[in-house]
């Protein structure tokens, strides 16, 4: 059976990061990718321009329009755009079958601001207790728990704290320390899993987040257990970076063509 994953995140024109880096990431990892679109944005490599967000009413329809038709086995989700939106997914997604990975997405590569206040605090109170996995950054984790998350302690403790507000695992992503790229993954039944990736010296890093969280969604769609899917998705995003095509005259994108690695081979 051909294994089917469902992005639902905002549009990216040019290609590097939300839908678009989604779904190249779904083909590079061979499974089947479908879109519900939750948001437009005017962007490229050096700013964001303008983010129009669709109805609540529409987003829901596309979902309801896809599950039953082509069922996904893993779901993420990206930008969500405002407070109205993701109140309405997250009732949809309380009858979800399927694991929801929730890439809690506030801020663009650019700086441009993709979540009001009010839509956090919805995200927190009636979202994250939906999350199969929440993968946040560190200004995310902070956002969402109020914690100080400057180093491995904090984000310890933003994991827990984000486990304790309803997210069954918890993967807190160090992309912005110093060193090593450092993320934490505090699991469901407690265990923690450390994984550490050299850090490259470019600005092409543009749909990180994205790529990364929709490998981890490809993986647990093809059946992998969690620990490894983050394990394979972490070389590949850190490889995605190396060897990135330097387009754009800005923050470009990454190579979603990267090397994907079997889970044997990172063990």
């Amino acid at each position: 059976m051909t294994p089917v994953a469902l992005t639902i995140a905002g549009s990216d024109p040019s290609g590097g990061a939300g839908i678009q880096a989604d779904l190249k990431t779904f083909h590079q990892f061979g499974v089947y990718g479908e879109a519900v679109i939750t948001l437009l944005t005017v962007q490229n490599t050096q700013r964001v321009d303008a983010v129009e967000c669709l109805t609540p009413e529409l987003i829901v329809r596309q979902i309801e329009a896809v599950i039953p038709d082509i069922p996904p086995l893993a779901c993420k989700t990206g930008a969500l755009g405002n407070a109205s939106i993701i109140e309405a997914l997250s009732k949809v997604a309380g009858s979800f079958s399927f694991p929801l990975v929730i890439d809690p997405v506030m801020i663009s590569k650019h700086g441009t601001p993709l979540m009001a206040e009010e839509s956090r605090r919805v995200l927190a109170e009636k979202l994250i207790p939906c999350a199969w996995l929440l993968t946040p950054n560190l200004h995310e984790a902070e956002a969402l728990t109020g914690l100080s998350v400057a180093g491995l302690e904090g984000m310890r403790a933003a994991a827990v704290r984000l486990r304790q507000m309803g997210a069954r695992n918890v993967l807190v992503k160090g992309g912005h320390l110093a060193g090593d790229a450092v993320d934490l993954l505090l699991t469901e039944h407690g265990e923690w899993h450390t994984y550490r990736g050299q850090r490259h010296d470019t600005p092409h890093t543009h749909g990180t987040g994205c790529t990364y969280s929709a490998a981890i969604t490809a993986c647990v769609a093809k059946g992998m257990e969690l620990a490894d899917a983050v394990r394979v998705s972490k070389r590949f995003i850190s490889e995605a970076i190396r060897t990135n095509p330097g387009l754009g005259h800005g923050a470009g994108p990454v190579n979603h063509h990267a090397t994907v690695s079997s889970a044997s081979a990172v063990l």
